[in-house]
């Protein structure tokens, strides 16, 4: 059986990343910087190149699960170009994202692969459809709560810290970072969520990933108060939030959407991030080198072989 290696094996999305290995047939190798989590799992601090190297020795892919990705994402994906194997990783980190797409390689590499990120872009590609350009895309985060990991509590760390405690969003086909506060407005979600109050430009993966390959000057986030506020206090996760992901291309007066639903964030990286390794093992992968998963991807038909772990509906 192929084995994929899964670096960070041991945290939540590392979790539901080696079950979905396991499920499709692949064999995981367990990995990550504790060797106490790691009973029979191949230990490599990400410092130290020489081990990485022999944690990758006849793996035929690796995904980087391991927060925060300001530390972990060059290392490995560097680690993973050498070895000549597909990388992938779950960084929301978007500074982390950036050094990630800044690197050059022959073998795949594609961040972001992943709830915050992956999904944004494969709905906005496949929405947009044969549009040569865009004049706007939104991405609106509707998440019955959000119980962040101590893994996501520590990447926002990192990323605030690397930006200065600003905020950043793209506009003017540009990054821009901002002292101002997030603009609070309400959007129009599906029913049976309904109108809610959001935060506007609450910039994710997806202001990097989606401008990477669509010829777009404006990508806005945004997400629901219920969530941010969740995100605030950092209580204990003890249940799965429900989501929807209403993603709107706008050309113009013309407007087209794409709508995912599903549950639990963290649990639906897994068939993300596997698919994508799937596929590019399989020889389902349009370019080589680092790219999002949009650019990389037959995007409707990457969308509809999620299911049943997320449904999306275009108009």
């Amino acid at each position: 059986m192929t084995s994929v290696l899964v670096y960070g094996a041991y945290g939540l999305t590392g979790r539901f990343v080696v079950a979905e290995l396991r499920e499709r047939g692949f064999t995981p190798v367990l990995s990550g910087r504790d060797a106490a989590k790691l009973p029979g799992g191949r230990p490599a601090s990400v410092d130290d190149p020489a081990a990485l190297d022999r944690a990758l020795d006849g793996v035929a892919a690796v995904i980087n699960c391991a927060g925060p990705f300001a530390a972990t994402a060059l290392p490995l994906a560097s680690a993973a170009i050498r070895a000549g194997i597909p990388y992938v990783d779950v960084a929301a980190e978007i500074e982390a994202n950036l050094d990630t797409f800044a690197l050059a390689a022959d073998t795949a590499v594609v961040p972001a692969m992943a709830f915050f990120g992956g999904l944004g872009d494969l709905l906005a590609t496949a929405a947009m459809g044969d549009w040569p350009s865009a004049g706007e895309v939104h991405v609106a985060y509707g998440l019955s709560g959000w119980h962040p990991t101590p893994g996501t509590l520590a990447a926002g760390q990192v990323s605030r810290e690397r930006r200065g405690g600003r905020r950043v969003r793209f506009a003017g086909g540009r990054l821009e970072h901002r002292d101002d506060a997030l603009p609070s407005l309400e959007w129009s979600f599906p029913e049976p969520l309904g109108t809610r109050p959001v935060l506007g430009e609450f910039s994710m993966a997806d202001i990097v990933t989606i401008p990477r390959h669509l010829a777009v000057p404006s990508v806005t986030s945004y997400m629901t108060v219920d969530a941010v506020q969740g995100l605030a206090a950092a209580a204990e996760r003890d249940a799965a939030e429900t989501f929807v992901v209403d993603v709107r291309v706008r050309r113009g007066d013309e407007e087209r959407r794409a709508v995912a639903h599903g549950q639990d964030i963290y649990a639906v990286s897994a068939p993300l991030a596997v698919e994508a390794v799937e596929r590019i093992l399989t020889g389902r992968a349009r370019v080589k080198g680092v790219a999002s998963a949009g650019e990389i991807f037959d995007a409707p038909d990457f969308l509809r072989a999620l299911a049943p772990h997320i449904t999306v509906e275009f108009s």
